[in-house]
């Protein structure tokens, strides 16, 4: 299985030109396709990376603190049908899931439920972890500078098992648990080595902590405050776009059209993008009413002092690449679908792109991401 099979890899973005994957395995900076010389309006540029990305559609949505600022769509829902998309569809977040669980976490911590700090065993006391675990912390696991590596974790044999097994999300997910931290860490803890089963296994934890699926929780906890009505797991169904193959040919959501539910807490959620920027919203105005600024600071405070580093779901700059302030940033794909989001919390400023087509789109929402952040956060 090649590695895009997974689906999983998240990618952090290596200077203003360009963004390196981290994966499975070490791969080669993928570039952009640059945005077309001074473009006359947003619309312009979507339209003109779509055509020249062929993908089957992009979307994009600009914000600030208090409203939208531009938003647009460019293509079709399939490419097998005549229906566009739209600006109410539904796009699949990928790996930005990974932020979201981890605002769940810091709300049971608001809520006393659990704590910052807290090690493996005591994240999972009933599963007896490995001694090697013991120091190992909550912000570790959020900043994939645990130890756990997706390479002895998430391999073939137990993907291709995920899609079949009968189990409740809850058992798979706390059994998947009780294998990582049954060993010694297969990476070494303090290096960064991204993994999603670092919040697959956060999720395993609130799920313990609030005795109930990760689904629930965070519905509870971040969907419903927010009242991010679009909002659920997998593929979109029903009138929406769908993802498409590597050669083109738009994927059945009824099908196998995403990746297993158990890895849910690490990239499987979907919405429309007016209801994403609610969420990024959190990040540019000190918590919006679904967090405290504390939590928000903790959750976007790398475990390591590094000009680009990650924490909380979000790979975090002191100056980012594409304004030179500070800045939040991370990309999700399914391998069908791409998304990319750019925050800065000081000037209260984001930018979200989305394409139902991974293969040949990737490249075009990254540049409009950066398209979109010149024209508003310059």
């Amino acid at each position: 299985m090649r590695r895009r099979d997974f689906g999983l890899g998240a990618l952090a973005m290596g200077s203003a030109a360009g963004f390196s994957a981290r994966a499975q395995t070490p791969q080669p900076t993928p570039q952009p396709a640059a945005p077309p010389a001074a473009p006359a309006t947003p619309d312009q540029l979507m339209a003109s990376l779509r055509e020249q990305s062929k993908a089957a559609a992009l979307a994009g949505l600009a914000l600030n603190r208090d409203e939208v600022l531009w938003q647009g769509v460019a293509g079709v829902r399939r490419t097998d049908q005549p229906d566009l998309a739209t600006l109410s569809d539904r796009w699949h977040l990928g790996s930005n899931t990974k932020a979201m669980t981890a605002a769940v976490y810091a709300r049971l911590v608001e809520k006393g439920q659990a704590k910052w700090g807290a090690t493996v065993p005591e994240l999972f006391p009933d599963l007896r972890p490995n001694p090697a675990w013991s120091a190992i912390t909550v912000e570790q696991l959020m900043g994939h500078v645990g130890g756990l590596s997706d390479k002895t974790l998430l391999d073939v044999p137990w993907l291709i098992a995920a899609r079949g097994d009968p189990r409740p999300l809850r058992d798979q997910r706390r059994a998947l648990a009780a294998k990582a931290f049954a060993s010694p860490p297969a990476g070494k803890p303090g290096v960064f080595e991204y993994a999603n089963a670092d919040f697959i296994l956060l999720g395993a934890a609130i799920e313990r902590i609030a005795d109930a699926p990760w689904e629930d929780v965070i519905k509870a906890e971040v969907f419903d405050p927010l009242e991010l009505s679009t909002a659920g797991f997998g593929a979109p169904l029903g009138e929406a776009p769908w993802g498409h193959a590597r050669d083109g040919h738009p994927l059945d959501p009824t099908g196998v059209s995403d990746n297993p539910p158990a890895l849910g807490p690490a990239g499987t959620v979907h919405m429309a993008l007016a209801d994403y920027a609610k969420f990024l919203r959190v990040f540019m105005s000190d918590g919006k009413g679904l967090l405290s600024a504390d939590s928000v600071r903790h959750l976007t405070t790398p475990p390591t002092d590094e000009v680009r580093s990650y924490a909380g779901g979000w790979i975090t700059f002191k100056a980012s690449p594409w304004t030179g302030k500070p800045g939040l940033a991370h990309e999700g794909s399914n391998t069908w679908w791409h998304m990319v989001a750019l925050v800065s919390p000081a000037s209260g400023v984001a930018v979200v792109t989305a394409t139902n087509d991974d293969a040949r789109g990737a490249k075009a929402a990254q540049a409009l991401a950066l398209g979109l952040t010149k024209r508003f956060d310059s």
